[in-house]
């Protein structure tokens, strides 16, 4: 069954935009995101792996202690046989006197043996090591660790802004698309009456039929126009929920514009004393300057204390001769490595020029950024402004264009014109609003003061922009 023009418009009228949705202000979803982002999540895992790294680093001071123990089979056990030694080893038998050459036959071979191991040798020791001095390696490479650190928390609070302008696009291109139907809504209301306006005048013989079909074509488009806007809600309801983790969300913090634009001189100041890329440059400036002092440390000796005490050996000559404990003081000179020092020393003081040249150019880049946001936001604020007026004139200009159409003054192509003009305006008006939020958004994300932002959100809750009328008028 076809339905007519106005049951269409009553069906179409009537149906949900995205279900149920439960209205959120910026504030509580910025909120939700911080406490459900996965991609913070890993972010922060990776500052606990730095900081756990920076722990295990603070050991690099302390003395090691190891327990060793050792099983050796030997091929033989290690003896002493006196007759090996002189004056016996030189003695001849024949030479001496037939009693004592008869004697020292007599004496078993065993009697000039003395056993100092066994064959199977078992040990256990305690054995201690501290170094002392290693030419400022320890320090070299705990500094390496704070430095890492350091970044990974610059790292993390670079994501959290990225998150923080990707959720003003999301929220607010919810609360833009919802405008944007509610306009094409209306749009689509006002022509079918003209339709069927035109209608009856066609069949009273007052316009011609092409006039009817004018209205008819541009009541078809505004159809077509008004499901790609309800599609584009729907998809920007689905992205803000994605984000947020829950189904079916609303916004409730409307667009804003401020009465005064903020001070690029001082967003300037502030985001370069203290953005983030920049404190991570430092920090890579602070382990590319750690490296150097680590590897020039290699050229140093490396003085240390040991010590060894012996828990348990078995019982032979050889272990009451050896003490139970000793303690020294040792020292390691390198002379020549094949580790490469000298290349790995220049190769650290590349990598601390890179650090500074990409710091320099960072700052470049930043007050390029803010300077092509500020005049993004002036842009669309001169734009806001500006369609003030052209929408005061669009509305009087339809008004005019529908007096003069009752009264047979004007064509229906005047009437349809003036409509899709009063659209045209309200659709850029929301663009214009929607671009002056992003670049503030931006500004205050890249110079640190996402709370002034969501401060303006809560300031502007209760004060109806030109959006939440537009909402408010179906």
């Amino acid at each position: 069954m076809k339905l007519s023009r106005v049951a269409w418009l009553c069906l179409l009228s009537s149906l949900p935009l995205v279900g149920h949705a439960q209205p959120i202000s910026f504030t509580d979803a910025w909120q939700q995101v911080l406490k459900v982002s996965d991609k913070l999540q890993a972010q922060s895992q990776e500052v606990n792996r730095a900081k756990g790294e920076e722990e295990a680093g603070e050991s690099l001071n302390l003395p090691s202690l190891s327990l060793n123990g050792s099983y050796t089979h030997l091929e033989k056990p290690i003896e002493l046989d006196l007759r090996d030694l002189n004056p016996l080893a030189s003695l001849d038998p024949a030479t001496l006197p037939p009693a004592l050459g008869g004697a020292l036959a007599s004496i078993p071979g065993s009697m000039f043996v003395t056993p100092f191991t066994e064959q199977d040798i078992f040990r256990a020791s305690l054995q201690a090591m501290w170094p002392i001095y290693t030419g400022g390696q320890i320090t070299a490479a705990q500094g390496i660790h704070a430095a890492m650190v350091a970044e990974k928390q610059q790292e993390l609070q670079l994501a959290t802004r990225d998150l923080f302008t990707q959720l003003v696009d999301r929220y607010y291109a919810v609360d833009v698309t919802l405008a944007l139907v509610n306009t094409q809504t209306d749009l689509v209301g006002s022509l079918t009456k003209h339709v069927d306006h035109a209608l009856a005048l066609e069949r009273e013989g007052q316009i011609a039929k092409v006039e009817r079909l004018n209205a008819q074509v541009a009541l078809d488009n505004a159809k077509v126009n008004l499901g790609s806007a309800r599609r584009q809600h729907e998809m920007a309801v689905i992205a803000l929920s994605r984000m947020l983790q829950q189904s079916d969300v609303g916004t409730e913090s409307p667009l804003f514009v401020l009465p005064h634009a903020p001070s690029l001189g001082q967003l300037t100041q502030v985001t370069l004393s203290q953005h983030p890329a920049l404190k991570l440059l430092e920090a890579k400036e602070a382990q590319a300057n750690g490296l150097v002092s680590l590897e020039q440390g290699k050229y140093h000796p490396t003085v240390f204390l040991f010590g060894n005490y012996t828990l348990y050996e078995d019982d032979s000559l050889f272990s009451q001769v050896e003490p139970d404990w000793m303690v020294g003081v040792g020292v390691k000179v390198p002379i020549l490595s094949r580790d490469g020092r000298s290349g790995k020393v220049e190769a650290a003081k590349s990598a601390l020029l890179q650090a500074r040249y990409t710091k320099a150019q960072t700052r470049q880049d930043l007050s390029l950024l803010l300077d092509q946001s500020y005049r993004q936001l002036l842009q669309a604020e001169e734009e806001v402004k500006a369609l003030d007026t052209s929408l005061e004139l669009a509305s009087e200009n339809l008004r005019l264009r529908e007096i003069a159409f009752n009264q047979g003054l004007s064509t229906s192509i005047d009437r349809v014109d003036a409509e899709l003009k009063l659209s045209a305006v309200k659709t850029q008006q929301l663009a214009a609003r929607y671009r002056y939020v992003q670049a503030y958004a931006r500004l205050m994300a890249i110079s640190g003061q996402l709370d002034e932002f969501i401060g303006r959100t809560i300031a502007r809750n209760s004060a109806p922009t030109q959006v939440q009328e537009t909402n408010n008028a179906r």
